[in-house]
This record gives structure tokens, sequence and C-alpha cells, in this order.
């Protein structure tokens, strides 16, 4: 009997051959695999400055089990996890002011790798001068510790987008821990359906009754990497929205309490995120919330409940009773249960996917292009020193067409789209005042033409 991957006919779940291989390329992050090396070449979260007390931490990343800790000093260091003498775990090392100690004969380590101490050979042993231990390059940044794991020759500087300096923003960590593989946790960011069914008509109203409406969607390149882009009436509004993928593994991510009935042009990000790879098959969402003043038009944000394995909305986490996860499911639920590692060719993709599809394209065409010793696609532009990103919420006020309204409502959106991402002005210090001033200009245009369209109906 033939057996089928994809099955056509009824009660034909015998007929299913095993289970194809994950696809590796888009999955595997150990050190060597293709799309590991990719990643390496970008500075990383590891974990959230909170974390990281006066003891050691144990993390893993990419496969590799490190110790995270901070010198007595204040200055944060990322060692492989062994000692070098004989193989002690370093998670049970004593931090000094200039590095870490093991506790099992006192080799002392700087956070660099060198070994300063050897304390148990006689005081002329050239021992340490000879041997260096593993350690990976930090940074510390507003509350996240970072780490550069490829090669030294290609580290690149830490970047710097314009989200970052926002006005009225505190930037909060907060970290979630998922186990699954990496991919399927980010590219949910470019899947803008599951908004409307997950978040809003299955269960219940996650965010607002606005998010239901299935919008018009289209996926555009950015200089970053990618945005969604969806465009949805409500009631005399229509609402623009974008979302974010930096490439490789960074999201950002618009207001998730927008409910699409105030006026805004160009209203920035909610949430900033790396879903790093712990392994192939657990990843952590690394990121800042940011609160401001655009962020929450309906004061639900709670600044509170955002840090450690935690963030102030629904459905993030597995904590909850499994069977109040099963009547009331969350991101969380849906992508982790995806196995612990998605197959992709068991997928049947659909038009709603196209995001999906083109966000792994991108990935595999820069894993690629690194593979074959190029170095990766980074965005050349700068505004204010900073680079342009492209998340946004906008809401204009123009009535419902009295012909094809979805067609007006995808014509908002392109235009609105074309004014963020194409421009003389993107590398303008003023970029986002030029944005917000063509978008209201848009909608005043189209505002008196409805008129003038009413007026002449009459």
């Amino acid at each position: 009997m033939d057996k089928k991957t994809i099955l056509i006919k009824p009660y034909s779940a015998y007929e299913r051959q095993p289970a194809p291989p994950e696809n590796a390329e888009l999955t595997h992050v150990e050190k060597g695999s293709p799309l590991g090396e990719y990643l390496r070449r970008f500075w990383q979260p590891v974990a959230l400055s909170a974390e990281l007390g006066e003891l050691p931490k144990a993390v893993r990343m990419f496969g590799e089990d490190l110790v995270l800790f901070r010198t007595k000093s204040g200055t944060p260091g990322l060692l492989e996890k062994h000692c070098s003498h004989r193989g002690t775990s370093l998670e049970f090392g004593i931090c000094e002011d200039e590095g870490l100690r093991c506790c099992y004969h006192g080799w002392l380590f700087g956070v660099d790798g060198r070994i300063l101490e050897t304390p148990g050979d006689p005081p002329e042993s050239r021992l340490r001068h000879s041997v260096c231990h593993g350690a990976y390059p930090v940074i510390e940044y507003r509350g996240l510790i970072f780490g550069y794991f490829g090669p030294a020759e290609h580290k690149p500087e830490f970047p710097l987008y314009d989200t970052y300096e926002l006005s009225d923003d505190r930037l909060v960590p907060y970290c979630v821990t998922y186990p699954c593989n990496w991919l399927q946790v980010h590219e949910n960011v470019m899947d803008p359906a599951h908004a409307v069914f997950l978040h809003t008509r299955i269960s219940f109203t996650h965010f607002a009754e606005a998010w239901g409406e299935l919008p018009e969607m289209d996926f555009v390149p950015t200089p970053t990497g990618m945005i969604y882009v969806t465009a949805r009436r409500w009631k005399d509004k229509v609402w623009v929205r974008s979302n974010d993928i930096i490439l490789p593994n960074l999201a950002q991510v618009g207001h998730i309490w927008e409910d699409g009935q105030t006026d805004k042009a160009f209203n920035r990000v909610a949430i900033t995120r790396w879903t790093t790879p712990i392994d192939n098959h657990t990843c952590r969402i690394i990121g800042w919330r940011h609160f401001h003043p655009d962020m929450d038009p309906r004061g639900i944000a709670d600044e509170s409940r955002c840090g450690v394995e935690s963030i102030d909305f629904f459905g993030q986490d597995g904590e909850r009773d499994y069977e109040d996860r099963q009547r009331m499911p969350g991101d969380f639920d849906a992508q982790v249960t995806q196995r612990s590692i998605a197959i992709h060719e068991l997928e049947n993709l659909t038009r709603c996917d196209r995001g999906i599809a083109m966000l792994r394209q991108l990935i595999k065409r820069e894993t690629r292009k690194v593979a074959q010793g190029e170095a990766p696609s980074l965005s050349p532009l700068r505004s204010n020193a900073l680079t342009p990103t492209y998340c946004h919420d906008t809401v204009v006020s123009i009535p419902e067409s009295a012909g094809d309204d979805k067609a007006l409502v995808r014509e908002i959106g392109k235009a609105i789209t074309d004014i963020v991402v194409r421009g003389d002005y993107q590398e303008a210090d003023d970029r986002a005042r030029q944005i917000r001033q063509r978008i209201r200009e848009l909608a005043a245009r189209h505002g008196a033409e409805a008129t003038e369209a009413t007026e002449a109906a009459k």
C-alpha cells in the first residue's frame, strides 16, 4: 500500500507514511549547522540583567552549556560551563573582582577567558599563560545581557534601532521560555490571521473586538527584513498595522491593546523581542515591553507583570491549568504543540500563510549567503544615527465607500505602507514627523474625496 504524506480522502490516517524529518536548514541551530552559524553572526540576548545576582547562572545557547556571571566590580562575563582544569561546572564558582573562581581547585577565569590564577601550582608555573578558557563577548544594554557567539573577526557593532530611543518610553525587560524550536515561535509574528481566530473568535477577545475583523493582508520586504501589512475597516475608520521582522530573529510588535477607534499616525511598538535558540527543541523570547503614552490607549498594560518568565498579556506561557488552556488557548499552546520541531512537509499552507513562506525564504537566503562566505544583509539606512524600523499602528478616519470598500481599504493600506517604507526622507533626522505628516495628508485627501462623492450623490 502506498502510504501518503498528505491525505486526500476521509478516514485515511492509516495510509499516512511515517512523519518526514524536520527542515534542518531552518530549525537546527547547533554550532556548525548553517542556520546556527548565521544566527551567531549577530548579538543575541542571553538573559535579563535582573537574573544575574551575586551567583553565576547556568545558561544554554545554540546547544552550548555556558555560565553567565557578574564580577564584583560589575562586569558581566560568559564562559564555557566546565572548568578547563578538571571539568567542574563553573555555575558553582565564586564571583570575584576580576573574574570567576572555580570551587574545586580555585582557578580564576577572567571575563575574556584568560586564566588569571592557578593557585595549586608552584609560583613559577607558566600553565595559565599557555591555556585559555572558552569565553564569549558580552554587552549589557537597557536591562538585557547580550552575547556574540560567532567568529571574532566578524563581530559586528551592537545595533541600535530607532525604537530604542522614543521619547517618554520605558523599555521594561521580560523573557518567556518555550519548549519548542525557535522558528515556530518567531514566525508567529508574521501570521496576522491567527490574531483574528486565536486571539478573538475562538474563545474570547484577548485584545479588542476590532482584531476579529479579517483584514486585507500584504507582506512587504524592508531594508531590515520584512513587515506584514494588515488593513481593516472598523466602523468609520481604517486601521493599518505592521509588525517588523528584523533579520534574523528580532521582531517588533505593534500595540497589543489597539482598538482601531482613535485616529493616530505611525504610533510605534509595544514589544521588541528576540526569539533566541537555546537548542533545537527549546527557545526563549527575550526583549522589552514598551510603556509610553501611545502604546496603551485603554490603560490596560501592567508593567508590574513584566519580568523573568512573565509578560502582561494572555496566553504567553504554560502556567495555567491544562483544562483551562484547552478551553482558552493562547500563543504558547498553539506554538508549542506544533511538535517540539514543526514538520513543514506536513503543513498545508494557504493564502494567509504568505508571510510565513516569505520569512522562511528570507532566512534560508541569508543562511546560504553566510555559508558561502558572504556577509549577512544589514540595513544601510540611518536616521539620527539609528537604524529605521517600520512597525506601527495607524488609524485614519475614512468613510466607507459606497462601491468596493475592500478595494478602498487595500488602497489605504498600500499607500500608508509606501509612506512608511519608501521615500527619500527615510534617513532624515525628522523621519517620523515626515511620515506622520504624509499620513495625515493622505487621510485628509480621502476624507475630502468621500465628502465630495456624498454631496454629488445627493
